[in-house]
């Protein structure tokens, strides 16, 4: 099948493709039969019903189709969705996945994303640092270097794995060719175990909310200063908000301590629709770019989310004390509230839903600033 080729200066923005292609009536994504491909800079888009990449990837990969297939070397990250998808070649970055079926049987040079109903990583597959994978049925029985976060009804571990396991299923299998040289820890249905597996760290349940955890800690204690880096990037990302928007981050914190249900509902609202959104948009080829572009605006948005409600709980503290407060004093009192919400996570009860609703509030008050505000 012939392919159609065009060329878009950089930035490379699938977005900004789209309108070139459409608006100047350059072809900056063509479309050949039932192929849609662009060439943006370094970065390949390819969409279809059945699109095969068969030519290596400079640079980063946007793909999607009902049957997805990569055959060729890609050096940048893989961003990919669809029906089904088979990755057989090498990728230099990251890989970002979602279908009904996933076949992996590539080298993946950093960390892996993978959701689906099926999901098969071969053995000769290798995942270079971390894998993050959720589905009706995983098996893992390629190379992992770094941990493995899975969530699934039946999974199946039967390779090397360089660091620690999570899993939350209902039925764990762990091969005869397991190596798991950090801990295992499981939460959900039965654990059934070659006598050939090897867990270095030991295995032990994962606590769900209300339960304890098993007395016999099989590995060493956690560094207490581990996930502190995640409060301190969201503490800098509160300075930052503070520093470029104050007055917009003011009125984002009045609308959610004025309308705190709205907010809640609306956030609620936000977070379940907006995925139903981007899956409409991605059965329609023009709506691809559309498709990718919102999945990353929707990831940005949630931190964004967490921290507006940190600033705002934050101010509302602060105005009990005086009515103007410094750009520090503003920093601080979000950073106190984003370790508040971080230690809050330790509590099997409150913790999760507590951040849940940190989470939809700061949603909802960020939505409801697309409506007209007020002169305060």
């Amino acid at each position: 099948m012939r392919h159609m080729h065009a060329r878009v200066s950089p930035p490379s923005a699938l977005l900004r493709a789209l309108v070139l292609g459409l608006v100047l009536g350059g072809p900056a994504i063509a479309q050949d039969g039932d192929i849609a491909r662009g060439l943006l800079g370094s970065e390949v888009f390819v969409a279809g019903a059945a699109p095969v990449v068969r030519e290596p990837v400079a640079g980063d990969l946007f793909v999607a189709g009902g049957a997805v297939a990569i055959e060729a070397a890609v050096a940048g990250d893989v961003t990919a969705g669809g029906g089904a998808l088979r990755l057989d070649a090498a990728v230099g970055g990251s890989l970002q996945a979602a279908a009904g079926r996933i076949d992996v049987r590539g080298a993946i040079d950093r960390d892996a994303r993978l959701a689906g109903g099926q999901i098969e990583l071969g053995p000769q597959s290798v995942v270079g640092d971390d894998l993050w994978i959720a589905g009706g049925q995983l098996r893992l029985l390629g190379a992992v270097n770094g941990d493995v976060h899975a969530a699934g009804g039946h999974v199946l571990i039967d390779g090397p794995i360089g660091g620690d396991v999570a899993v939350g299923s209902g039925e764990l299998a762990l091969g005869p060719n397991a190596r798991i040289a950090g801990a295992l820890r499981h939460r959900g249905g039965v654990v059934r175990r070659d006598p050939a597996a090897q867990v270095g760290g030991g295995v032990r349940s994962w606590p769900g909310w209300g339960e304890r955890a098993s007395a016999v800690r099989t590995t060493a204690p956690p560094d207490p200063l581990a996930g502190w880096g995640w409060a301190l990037a969201l503490a800098l990302l509160a300075a930052l908000l503070l520093a470029l928007a104050p007055g917009f981050q003011a009125r984002v914190g009045r609308t959610l301590l004025r309308q705190p249900v709205a907010s809640v509902m609306l956030g609620f609202a936000w977070l379940v629709a907006a995925p139903l959104v981007l899956l409409a948009l991605m059965v329609t080829v023009i709506g691809i770019p559309l498709t990718l572009l919102g999945v990353l605006l929707h990831l940005l948005l949630l931190p964004l989310a967490y921290v507006s409600t940190a600033i705002a709980l934050g101010d509302a503290v602060l105005r009990g004390w005086r009515a103007d407060p410094a750009w520090i004093w503003r920093v601080l009192a979000a950073a106190a509230l984003l370790a508040a919400l971080w230690q809050a996570l330790r509590l099997p009860w409150l913790g999760t839903p507590l951040s849940l609703l940190a989470l939809l509030s700061g949603l909802g008050a960020l939505a409801l600033q697309l409506r007209r505000q007020p002169t305060v």
